[in-house]
């Protein structure tokens, strides 16, 4: 298992990819931010994770628990599952936009252009960057006379 990497995995490249090629530009693991997201998009305040079925717990067939030691896995996966919640709602709280993407919801090309064409539409409604206001003075008109006064601090 120590060979098994938690970064830069096939179905994490495979959304890299995708969002570069529409035009979002992100970061990658920023490790403070709970949770430790695998694609960061400031400019739209999301966080994007790319969870393994398995790993993770999703329901589908990939993250079917294995027969052997089946105890040790229960936990370990009701853990990840715990923290997986716990981030999401840090992030949540903070005003953070997280999406999951599941490994099965990315595995054949018609199933990743499907989910992808959702996450990038979804990720657009959060704009919020045509909202955000760098400074309340830029938005303020000022009296007559006062642009022209040496005096006046607008910083």
């Amino acid at each position: 298992m120590s060979h098994i990497s938690g970064k830069d995995t096939k179905p994490e490249a495979i959304v890299r990819k995708y969002l570069f090629s529409q035009g979002f530009r992100y970061k990658k693991h920023v490790s403070n931010l709970p949770g430790n997201p695998d694609l960061v998009l400031p400019k739209y305040k999301t966080v994007i994770f790319v969870h393994g079925c398995f790993w993770h717990g999703h329901t589908c067939l990939r993250g079917k628990s294995p027969e052997t030691n089946r105890d040790f896995w229960t936990k370990k996966i009701n853990r990840n599952k715990q923290r997986d919640l716990e981030n999401i709602d840090k992030l949540k709280t903070v005003g953070w936009h997280p999406i999951t993407i599941w490994q099965c919801e990315i595995s054949g090309k018609r199933k990743e252009r499907q989910k992808m064409s959702e996450v990038c539409q979804k990720i657009r409604s959060y704009n919020v960057s045509l909202i955000k206001v760098t400074s309340w003075m830029a938005y303020t008109p000022l009296p007559l006379g006062q642009a022209d006064n040496p005096n006046c601090n607008l910083s």
